[in-house]
């Protein structure tokens, strides 16, 4: 676990350097966890601070700290940092705000973030503006507010960008054990990737839970992501921004940038981190791959003692990728022995109460839905648990019991499961994780936590290096005719076309080429709206009527592609935050209307674009629909890696790439329209 982290993750001396509420509460709270080192108060007027003599500078302490928490003002942090690093010190916890995060009221916060990495040098600092770290499997915390955990022998790490999120996730009451929380503040030198890495190197993790306001270094998410899955754990991502309020807020808060929520999206499914929306959702993924670990499939079963849990039970999956399979004859079998005639047998199961408070008979009853002839991912039993202060739950100590005897008899992963969270008291939950099976609240969000962890299970290859050009700012776009010929070059096929300075020069190109023709107005945005297109002219005159109509030349004339089977749009876009996302979507001017889209990130195989175009709505009609011919996909991924390869080619010098419609036919796929965007200092090379 050595690493350059390991000191101050891992701390066996902490100096807590400041005087406020703020070091009083680390220093307290060092005790209630049970630190076992020394810790050493630095202060340059206070001879005590609760109870233990202060140290007046950091040079006068008796030792190098492994870890600090530096809890001044800004200013004062600079020179603190200088004097640990100097002093050999293993890392430091930077408290103090106003660095690059509010760059936008304090001019200097740039400058000061400069400054303190200069400062630190190779000394590893987390922060700044952040509450730091605890550790609840050796006991040690630099950590300045109270927290709501305790030591654990194994658990899952949380890294977040949010201190406040992370303090909340502290006093969760739903039995997950937490092996690390860590929040990162700026990410001034340290990085939510890095940290994360350094905690899945401890054996004691079962798996990493971030919580993400941007993303920062790619390279280090890609490296984080390898590393997991060569670990053998995983890794649950709740990403803020898929609002633009959210986005804000996030520039001010973490100095981070947070970049386009699809590309977001993209680039963690790509790394095979999964995403997850809300904190309830989080958490419960995260208590499930504790537990167990990723699943095997996506096939689920599911057990109470009332048709209204069960129907909800199966309502909820509707929408997730999760399978609810059939009873298998052996199943039925086993389950009538248990259960007699009265109860219908199906998935999910409401096995009535006619067995309740037997938990030999119970126990039965689970394990037989359990059989293994069903090849089940995970067993889930609803039982919510009645409330403590004014009701006995006695009487679901055996329904307890015999969950646990049925994971035993089974082997089958189980997971206890109440429709609202306060229905399951925390030591409940805790006894439950003790025994391997996995105390789940909220039935969303247990189902939510079995399509994750099936989504995980899945197998995953780690993909190529994301395309990371140094964005340009602004552009320029080449005119259609130029876009076209640019992506022709690279396999696209184009209509055949001629470009003409008059509306006679347009009418004898529609002549050369033949009728059916489109008459299109180069240099004009939105060409429908603005009506500087015609399509399917089918003589002279109605070339030179449509040519007069619009305002003025250059025109393009090119031959009329039929209707074909569907449109579809084929989008690049360089996000500075996450590198060039491809879209796929339904094409043509109802694009806005459909949102039939799907992202990846650049670059793609065959295999990634044939799996994109199989999620849109209108996969179907690729396949040929409803007596209709199939579209040739071999046609449209040959498009597709067209514009990658030119995006390749002109890496950091183009910033978008369209082609809107793509007209997919039986037999061809062609590009009606296209845009290029160009960045500004390629102007002089382009035109």
């Amino acid at each position: 676990m050595a690493g350059a982290l390991d000191r101050l993750l891992r701390p066996k001396s902490i100096a807590v350097i400041g005087g406020g509420a703020w070091c009083e509460n680390v220093i307290d709270q060092c005790e209630k966890i049970g630190f076992s080192g020394p810790i050493w108060p630095v202060h340059p007027t206070r001879r005590k601070i609760q109870g233990r003599a202060a140290f007046a500078t950091v040079e006068s302490l008796p030792a190098a700290p492994d870890a600090a928490f530096i809890g001044v003002n800004r200013h004062a942090t600079i020179e603190v940092v200088r004097s640990l690093r100097k002093r050999g010190a293993g890392g430091a916890v930077c408290f103090a705000s106003g660095f690059l995060e509010a760059r936008a009221e304090a001019k200097d916060g740039a400058d000061l973030t400069d400054a303190l990495l200069e400062a630190a040098g190779e000394m590893r600092i987390i922060g700044p503006n952040c509450y730091g770290l605890i550790n609840y499997l050796d006991g040690a915390l630099l950590w300045p507010d109270q927290h709501g955990g305790a030591r654990v022998e194994s658990g899952v790490a949380i890294v977040a960008q949010s201190s406040n999120i992370a303090l909340n996730i502290t006093m969760q009451r739903r039995g997950l054990p937490l092996a690390y929380v860590v929040t990162c503040g700026n990410q001034a030198q340290t990085g939510i990737a890095e940290i994360g890495r350094a905690m899945l190197d401890d054996p004691r993790v079962t798996a990493l839970g971030l919580y993400i306001e941007g993303i920062g270094d790619v390279r280090a998410f890609e490296t984080l992501a390898a590393d997991a899955r060569r670990l053998d754990k995983t890794i649950v991502a709740l990403k803020i921004g898929r609002s633009e309020q959210a986005r804000r807020a996030t520039i001010s808060h973490t100095a981070s940038l947070a970049g386009d929520d699809a590309a977001g999206s993209a680039l963690l499914e790509r790394l095979g981190i999964a995403r997850i929306a809300t904190l309830p959702e989080f958490l419960e993924t995260l208590k499930l791959l504790h537990v167990g670990g990723p699943l095997i499939s996506n096939r689920i079963a599911s057990l109470s003692c009332s048709g209204g849990e069960a129907s909800l039970m199966a309502d909820l999956a509707v929408s997730r990728a999760l399978t609810y399979p059939p009873i298998t004859k052996r199943q039925e079998k086993r389950l009538r022995a248990a259960l007699g005639p009265m109860v219908a047998l199906a998935n999910p199961l409401d096995y009535h109460t006619y067995i309740w408070n037997d938990r030999r008979a119970m126990a039965a009853a689970f394990a037989a839905m359990m059989d293994a002839s069903a090849d089940l991912a995970l067993a889930m039993i609803v039982m919510d648990l009645p409330r403590t202060d004014r009701c006995s739950a006695q009487a679901w100590e055996a329904g307890l019991k015999a969950v646990i005897d049925a994971y035993e008899q089974s082997g089958v992963p189980t997971a206890l499961v109440v429709s609202l969270p306060e229905n399951l008291p925390e030591e409940v939950a805790a006894r439950m994780t003790a025994a391997c099976v996995a105390p789940l609240c909220g039935m969303a969000e247990a189902l939510i936590a079995a399509e994750s962890a099936a989504w995980l299970g899945a197998p995953w290859v780690q993909p190529a290096p994301i395309l990371l050009p140094a964005p340009t700012p602004g552009g320029f776009p080449l005119n259609e005719a130029q876009a076209k010929a640019a992506l022709a070059a690279q396999g696209v096929a184009i209509p055949r076309s001629e470009r003409a300075d008059s509306v006679d020069g347009a009418v004898a190109a529609a002549e050369r080429l033949g009728y059916p023709v489109v008459l299109k107005q180069e240099g004009a945005a939105h060409k429908t709206e603005s009506g500087a297109v015609r399509l399917n002219l089918t003589n002279a005159d109605a070339v030179r009527a449509a040519a007069e109509a619009m305002t003025g030349a250059p025109f393009l004339i090119e031959e009329m592609i039929g209707e074909g089977v569907l449109e579809l749009l084929i989008g690049v876009t360089l996000d500075p935050a996450h590198g060039y996302l491809l879209t796929l979507g339904a094409g043509g001017v109802r694009t806005e209307i459909w949102r039939d889209k799907t992202h990846l990130l650049l670059p793609v195989a065959e295999d990634d674009i044939m799996t994109a175009l199989g999620r849109l709505k209108i996969a179907p009609i690729l396949e040929g629909y409803r007596g209709a011919p199939p579209v040739d996909q071999q046609a449209i991924v040959a498009a597709v890696l067209a514009v990658q390869a030119y995006v390749q080619d002109h890496i950091g010098a183009v910033s978008e790439v369209e082609i809107n419609p793509l007209i997919c036919g039986p037999d061809r796929a062609v590009a009606a329209d296209a845009l290029v965007i160009q960045a500004p200092q390629r102007q002089g090379e382009c035109r």
